[in-house]
């Protein structure tokens, strides 16, 4: 049975705070008046009046002993009947109430007509989603729709096992029947244990991806190929859906192989399929990243060489200036001393010799010549014929990752996918140069041509290189491989040229949906996001928003006195931060002094008992933990890799309580990355309930930025960090203005941030709706304003180079009396946004339906490509979007003082989370799903942290008010919920489960009214 605290099936809580009685159970005056009519005495009234709130709370009818004695109290008050009353409820009496309630709700009580709704709802979504508690959620929503009354747990609960396994069992049954004899065998030999490595096949797809080295490279492409000779693993998982087979690899992930011995046979080999049809694509993914790094890498010992010949040569160009300067000096001194300067004969003679002897003295014009010829070759900027010396090692690793992708074009543009085809056609000439036309005789008796058009694709840098005028209609072979494999890694990274069986790097055209599919969800989703619904319409609207915002500033001007224009560049006057109050700084010493001093384990199992957060952990099969108590193991175990201690060393410290091996089984078996995301929604939810969390600041507002974590170095996802410095990769998170954080990722150092700025808001599961985004300069592009704004996100960002930046007019005819030296010759082209817009549309409906990742996206967005239509229709709005934000920030201090706010709000979770991961200095995994993962445990933690400090600070300030304390709301707005003095981190670790004493209280109960107004 599925535990029901893992659904969305509703229940009422034993202890209800004051706020949720107050609008759960307070009856309106025409509910009050509707119950009176219906009942004869006051006994009947309550039970009545009790049954409908109750019912309107949870969408059935519960057992009446089920609702709180402190409901009864509420609802007793808010009908003026007396606290001595109480139910009389007969069966009887029940039913005719039911009935009443089921009339007033507009409810037919037809139960087969129910059970068919919830059973289709099951059935459909059991085709994409397997964990039990996600299909009797579908259910619920199903029928909260239908507006039918719910049916009890166990009748969902006993539903929906049935129908998964039955749908289960089918697709098991569809998959075993399409893997033959042969490759079921090489299936089963996957789990065939060595006995000397003590691990199986099947155990070597779960390794990480190694760091990026040429000889891990080339084993991971060997890897690869071996993946490849087992079998089709597309054709066998075809019309099984991704998000199924997604949790099939994920339960086989989950699993050792003692336990995958153990089940049935079909299943089996449907389980061990789906882990590798998805690491197949994992691994093309990760060749191909690794490629890209190895080129990057070649390039910057390109780079660094010519900067070593350049310091080597350094000495020497220095000779040369000098005796260039002889030469000079024996010039004037001839011109000088000639009788008659006017005589050139005479003149010439005796600088001649003058000039030859200073070459003499220099080393001879042969000598100067050669010195010349070898200074000047590194001269430029150009190292690219330096490249020769490193490729050589690469080449015969990077043909073979020619033979081991299948690459496919994803522009009509094909120049570096013919010239990758000409590559491998010539791969075995041997000569200096090779021609640009190779014919290939083919065994059939048939030829094709190949011709390499560097022409087509290649930098006039390169192409100073390729060609040899002493060779026509030839080109140099070896700078031609390094240049076609170059560009080649740059096109993967636009998306141009796109891995066949990849994911991150498969085609990004096949992952849009269909304009027929979009067409129906258009209208809807542009009035979620605030936008017209028509190309024409969307250009009008943001021509207005343009020229609006462009007039307001220049009318704005003169009273602007923060800003001011000097020769052309606009200066932008800082203002002085607001200091604390001293009123502020007094309370929060007060408060702090009243804050009980809390052990950090205590606080997260109080947390568990609270909140429910643990409910979402669990076995990857879905199924309820077979575990005697999984608060309290659940709380260690985040504890455990929230704070960076790990399993063994929290076991040493417990005292026999847990073992090291219990704890790492709930950590890697029971959790993954999304499970602890619902946790912590869990605990984002519960924070949001408190009164504090809105005087903290505005629920639609974040702010985005990362920080550096460090890992070990063997690992694809780790690099080191210009600006962080170290070695690792960034935690990026997103924090709401009230101090909880939304979201987090573990990003690579690489890659630019703001690519995964919008995929936090995306997947965000708590209830908090941010509407606004903030970050630093990092956190911007044209590209991701652009896909911001399509997606209803406001992005404001600090963007550090702002008085660089180029805005756009809304045309070309329009002038500015004071801001027009702001703006740059060019305006905004329309016409290819609104051209554009069923593209762009497009793309951002794929992307909140799932079909697309924002990141996958904006990774390719990011680079300049020349072909892509959508980066160049992203670009352009994303130009409109950046020229109003920053009019905007010239004119709106009170923006700039919520950026910087915000900024600093994100680095003081940054610092907080830091310091609860007190039990190492870096994340000791190579695995970047691990290391996900111990992110997501560590924000977890520190949400859990800030909740509790919340909840004791709303007690202290109620406390403080109740004696008599001033507390201003302004003030208590200051005092920050990262606490650290109020918890220790240290000593013995005692797991105690006692549930606490009483609910947390959410009401702040300053000044009667001050804050928030009692509820109607």
């Amino acid at each position: 049975m599925t535990a029901i605290n893992r659904t969305a099936y509703p229940r009422l809580a034993d202890s209800m705070s004051g706020r949720e009685l107050v609008e759960a159970f307070t009856p309106t005056a025409e509910e009050l008046s509707w119950a009176a009519d219906r009942t004869h005495d006051d006994r009947n009234r309550l039970g009545l009046l009790v049954l409908l709130k109750a019912y309107q709370r949870l969408g059935y009818f519960p057992d009446i002993d089920e609702v709180p004695a402190v409901a009864f109290d509420q609802v007793r008050a808010s009908a003026g009947l007396g606290a001595d009353i109480e139910p009389a409820y007969s069966q009887r009496t029940i039913e005719h109430h039911r009935k009443y309630i089921r009339s007033r709700q507009g409810l037919e009580h037809r139960r087969s007509e129910i059970r068919k709704i919830a059973a289709e709802a099951i059935e459909t979504a059991a085709r994409t989603k397997d964990n039990p508690a996600d299909l009797i959620n579908v259910a619920l929503e199903e029928l909260v729709r239908s507006r039918c009354e719910l049916p009890g747990y166990s009748t969902l609960d006993e539903m929906t096992a049935r129908i998964r396994t039955r749908v289960n069992t089918a697709v098991f049954a569809a998959v075993a029947g399409r893997i033959d004899p042969i490759a079921q065998g090489r299936l089963t030999r996957l789990l065939t244990v060595d006995p000397a490595t003590r691990r199986s096949e099947l155990d070597t797809l779960k390794d990480p991806p190694p760091a990026p080295s040429l000889r891990k490279f080339k084993a991971r492409i060997e890897h690869l190929r071996r993946l490849d000779t087992i079998g089709d693993t597309g054709a066998w998982m075809a019309d099984v859906p991704a998000q199924k087979v997604g949790h099939f690899a994920g339960e086989a992930r989950a699993l050792v192989v003692s336990d995958l011995r153990k089940v049935g046979t079909e299943k089996q080999l449907t389980l061990i399929a789906s882990l590798l049809h998805e690491h197949r694509a994992a691994v093309r993914d990760q060749v191909t990243e690794m490629f890209c790094k190895r080129i990057a890498a070649l390039h910057k010992s390109g780079r660094d060489q010519l900067e070593k010949l350049r310091e080597a040569h350094r000495a020497e160009s220095e000779r040369l200036l000098g005796v260039f300067r002889g030469v000079l000096d024996a010039a004037q001194e001839a011109a000088e001393e000639t009788a008659d300067p006017a005589d050139l004969e005479l003149l010439c003679q005796a600088t001649g010799a003058a000039v030859l002897d200073v070459l003499a003295a220099g080393g001879g014009i042969d000598g100067l010549t050669a010195s010349h010829e070898q200074v000047a070759a590194h001269h430029g900027n150009n190292y690219l014929p330096l490249l020769e010396g490193f490729f050589k090692s690469h080449r015969p690793v990077l043909f073979t990752l020619l033979d081991a992708l299948e690459l496919e074009a994803t522009t009509a543009e094909t120049a570096v996918l013919d010239a990758v085809a000409f590559l491998k056609a010539n791969r075995h000439r041997i000569g200096a140069h090779v021609p640009e036309t190779a014919v290939i005789d083919h065994e059939d008796g048939t030829q094709t041509i190949l011709k390499c058009d560097v022409d087509a694709f290649a930098s006039g840098d390169w192409k100073k290189i390729l060609r040899d005028k002493h060779q026509p209609g030839k080109l140099v072979r070896r700078h031609l491989e390094i240049c076609i494999f170059s560009y080649l890694a740059a096109e993967l990274r636009s998306g141009d040229i796109a891995v066949v069986g990849a994911d991150s790097y498969a085609n990004l055209h096949d992952q849009l949906m269909d304009w027929d599919e979009c067409r129906s969800l258009a209208e809807e989703f542009c009035d979620q996001a605030g936008l017209p619904a028509t190309g024409a319409e969307l250009v009008a609207h943001f021509q207005h928003e343009l020229t609006a915002a462009a007039e307001r500033v220049d009318a704005g001007y003169p009273a602007n006195t923060d800003l001011s224009v000097d020769g052309g560049r606009p200066v932008l006057k800082r203002r002085k931060g607001k200091e604390r109050r001293a009123s502020a700084i007094a309370l929060e010493a007060a408060l702090h002094e009243r804050m009980p001093e809390r052990a950090l384990l205590d606080v997260v199992t109080r947390s568990a008992h609270e909140v429910g957060w643990h409910r979402h952990l669990g076995p990857a099969s879905g199924s309820d933990p077979k575990i005697p108590d999984t608060l309290g193991r659940y709380a260690v175990t985040t504890f455990a890799y929230g704070t960076l201690l790990g399993p063994t060393q929290v076991a040493r410290h417990m005292r026999g309580q847990v073992s090291a091996s219990e704890i790492y089984t709930a950590g890697n078996k029971h959790a993954t990355a999304t499970k602890v995301e619902r946790c912590s929604a869990d605990v984002v939810n519960r924070y949001m309930k408190l009164d504090l969390s809105r005087v903290y600041g505005d629920e639609t507002v974040v702010g985005a930025d990362g920080s550096q974590i460090d890992t070990w170095e063997d690992s694809l996802l780790a690099e080191s960090h210009i600006r962080y410095g170290g070695y690792g990769g960034i935690a990026y998170r997103h924090v709401s203005d009230t101090y909880i954080a939304v979201f987090s990722h573990f990003i690579p150092c690489g890659v630019w941030e703001a690519v995964y700025i919008i995929e936090g808001l995306l997947k965000n599961q708590s209830d908090l709706e941010p509407t606004t985004i903030h970050g630093d300069t990092q956190a911007q592009s044209l590209p991701v304003f652009g896909l911001a704004a399509l997606m209803g996100f406001d992005l404001l960002p600090r963007i550090r180079n702002w008085k660089d930046v180029v805005l756009y007019r809304p045309d070309r005819a329009t002038r500015y009396a004071h801001i027009d030296t702001l703006f740059g010759d060019e305006a905004i082209d329309w016409s290819l946004i609104q051209t554009h817009w069923p593209d762009l549309l497009r793309t951002a409906i794929s992307i909140r339906e799932g079909r697309l990742s924002s990141v996958t996206l904006l990774r390719r967005l990011g680079v300049n490509s020349r072909k892509n239509r959508l980066y160049r229709a992203f670009r352009e709005l994303g130009r409109v979007i950046r020229t109003i934000t920053i009019l905007r920030f010239l004119s709106e201090p009170e923006l700039r003082e919520q950026i910087d706010v915000m900024t600093n709000k994100v680095e003081s979770f940054h610092n907080f989370s830091d310091w609860l991961s007190f039990g190492a200095d870096l994340i000791g995994h190579n695995d970047p799903v691990q290391q996900e993962k111990i992110v997501k445990f560590n924000e977890l933690l520190a949400n859990i942290v800030t909740y509790s400090n919340a909840c004791d600070i709303t007690v202290a300030a109620n406390q403080l008010a109740a004696e008599g304390y001033p507390v201003d709301p302004e003030d208590l707005a200051t005092v920050s919920p990262y606490i650290t003095e109020n918890v220790r981190r240290f000593g013995d670790y005692v797991l105690d489960l006692t549930p606490p004493e009483s609910e947390p209280d959410t009401r702040l109960d300053l000044v009667p009214g001050a804050l928030f107004p009692p509820s109607a």
